[in-house]
């Protein structure tokens, strides 16, 4: 503070704003130019590529819509979008409604929750590829669950879902919410803790069921924690390659084939680039599909508000 001539306060002038905490903006500086330069750069660069008829190597020889006309004419990226739609919305229901069950029973103070705790979320700790591994073997009829179960005695006992082409997605997604479950359930678990004790004593003794709190004051406090998890699942479900890579290799036949596969199968093997280009453009705007309406509820419905 400064006195002035007539004896009043003046408070000192501060920095602008784009001069504050200079440090900080000086570190962030390598961060930035990465995020433009290579993410923002790369996606630029791929948009306009898949535009082109290029093969081994990128080449400007425009070709307009052909690459996207025939992604589209392609059965096999067709099967592949069915089963993402398939894979991710049963992976986003059943890791959602799984990890929030397991953290509400570890929230119950339960004895050995860290014992617990660490078993669930060891899984999450594994690579996708350790994991299909695991799982083929874990469902292989010759020495898997099918041949432990007709051990037991029940001769007549099927369970082979790798193996056929209308059940292979759902032995992808055993090993997926297996593996994912667990992180999930980590972050419901933290937000549960984050409840204000007094608010189950309230709901207490208004006489409110613990599933009736749950549903209709636990839960809604909690959106935050939920958008985080969903954002989390939702960009694993678009990555998903090497889960399906290391379980069945796209098969039997086609049936498991996914977008990420179809991509990187085009780019690095048919050596199609123009083709590998526009299936992942195809990708990026499934992405701002969702993301838009998302952003708009979360922040621009608020600021109308």
């Amino acid at each position: 503070m400064s006195v002035v001539e007539d004896g009043t306060l003046k408070s000192p002038k501060r920095p602008m704003r784009l001069f504050r905490n200079p440090m900080a903006k000086l570190a962030s500086i390598p961060m930035i130019l990465t995020a433009v330069v290579v993410f923002m750069g790369g996606t630029l660069w791929t948009v306009v590529y898949s535009f082109t008829g290029s093969r081994l190597l990128p080449k400007l020889n425009w070709v307009g819509l052909d690459q996207y006309e025939r992604l589209w004419d392609t059965p096999r990226w067709l099967i592949s979008i069915s089963n993402l739609a398939l894979y991710g919305a049963c992976s986003l229901v059943l890791t959602l409604t799984i990890g929030f069950f397991l953290a509400a029973l570890l929230d119950r103070k339960i004895r050995f929750e860290s014992a617990f705790r660490t078993i669930f979320l060891y899984p999450f700790a594994l690579s996708f590829v350790v994991t299909g591994i695991a799982w083929q073997w874990i469902l292989n009829p010759d020495f898997g669950m099918e041949s432990l179960v007709q051990g037991w005695g029940w001769e007549s006992f099927r369970f082979d879902p790798l193996n056929d082409p209308d059940t292979v997605m759902f032995g992808l997604l055993i090993a997926g919410i297996w593996q994912g479950s667990g992180l999930i359930m980590c972050i419901m678990l933290a937000g549960l803790r984050g409840i204000d004790e007094d608010i189950w004593k309230a709901a207490r003794v208004d006489g409110i069921g613990t599933v009736k709190t749950y549903i209709r004051i636990i839960i809604p406090m909690m959106r935050p924690v939920f958008v985080t998890a969903l954002v989390l699942i939702a960009s694993g479900i678009i990555k998903l390659y090497d889960l399906v890579v290391a379980q069945t290799n796209g098969g039997p036949g086609i049936s498991s084939e996914v977008p990420a596969k179809y991509v990187i199968e085009y780019m690095f093997r048919a050596q199609n680039l123009g083709q590998g280009f526009a299936a992942s453009t195809m990708m990026l705007v499934s992405v701002i599909i969702i993301l838009i309406p998302w952003a708009y509820l979360e922040f621009g419905g608020k600021k109308n508000a």
